[in-house]
């Protein structure tokens, strides 16, 4: 495959994709028995591409869409708990235009940020195959290149540290001896961009307290500092605009 001349290309591309039989067969089959609390709407069931601002300084990369969230709304952690904690943190950092996302038309905007994920179909028990990953290792690699203004990425959870690592040590963008913990950073060099580690903001994660709000709220508060933007708002004068 070579590199679509677009972002809407490489949409339609996702989208259309159907390299992964086990993950074909059960993002179909949660699409089709649907939780109960979804019975009168239509799932996606297809596989999801990234979303966000197309002039980006920050990646956002997860792990997979949800069975109720993605896989029925059509969009990256729309729909579910994980996606309310991570709106809800970048309402607060300025990111988004509001701290929630609920259904592809609610309205939600991403402002220097873009949503993508390792595996773009859900997997069964959260789990994607390494082969899996690797059939969707293109995706991910097509989007950097055509995200041309993006500086830093921000990794939510292990399996996306270890796929961008990856993907960017075979760049020749990152040393091996990035690792990963929650708040690790791992600065830019040679024009590599930064890679910022955080736990996922999984419900498991956030109801056993292993990510607290202030957590994850941290982590945006040092993307904001490495954007330059506390520069920025502390240059401005009281009242100005």
């Amino acid at each position: 495959m070579t590199c679509p001349r677009s972002l809407k290309l490489l949409d339609n591309q996702i989208i259309a994709c159907r390299t992964c039989p086990r993950l074909v067969a059960w993002r179909e089959k949660i699409g089709q028995e649907k939780r109960r609390a979804y019975l009168g709407q239509t799932y996606w069931a297809k596989p999801l591409p990234g979303f966000g601002d197309p002039l980006a300084r920050v990646l956002v990369v997860g792990l997979a869409p949800g069975a109720h969230g993605g896989n029925r709304t059509g969009r990256m952690f729309t729909g579910d708990a994980s996606g309310d904690f991570l709106f809800s943190a970048l309402h607060r950092a300025g990111f988004a235009n509001q701290p929630e996302a609920k259904a592809l038309n609610d309205g939600l905007m991403l402002n220097d940020v873009y949503i993508t994920a390792v595996c773009r179909c859900v997997p069964p028990d959260n789990k994607p195959l390494p082969a899996e990953i690797s059939n969707c290792l293109p995706y991910l690699q097509y989007e950097f290149e055509l995200l041309e203004k993006v500086e830093g990425v921000v990794v939510l959870g292990r399996i996306a540290f270890d796929t961008v690592s990856k993907l960017l040590y075979h760049q020749r963008k990152l040393a091996t001896s990035a690792i990963f913990g929650h708040g690790v950073l791992q600065p830019s060099t040679d024009g590599a961009p930064w890679l910022l580690c955080s736990y996922h903001p999984s419900r498991h994660n956030t109801q056993t307290g292993r990510l607290t709000t202030t957590m994850f709220d941290q982590i945006w508060e040092q993307v904001n500092r490495l954007l330059g933007k506390d520069e920025l708002l502390s240059c401005q004068e009281p009242g100005s605009s």
